[in-house]
């Protein structure tokens, strides 16, 4: 099952990491930053029905706008 609830100790601070990771990088970089890492991510956490709950509620979010 997917957690969908507030789950990081500091989200600022990880939010903040996450910035700065991309600091000085170029838009296309960036975007291959962010492939590789959610690449990264996915492999991490390697259930697939778990994958596909996030996949799924992150194209709704997205489409909510």
């Amino acid at each position: 099952m997917l957690i969908t609830a507030p789950n990081l100790p500091n989200p600022d601070d990880a939010y903040a990491s996450l910035l700065a990771a991309h600091e000085g990088l170029t838009e296309d970089e960036s975007h291959a930053f962010n492939a590789r890492l959610i690449l990264i991510l996915m492999n991490h956490i390697g259930n697939p029905a778990i994958l596909a709950e996030a996949l799924a509620l992150a194209k709704e979010t997205g489409q909510k706008g």
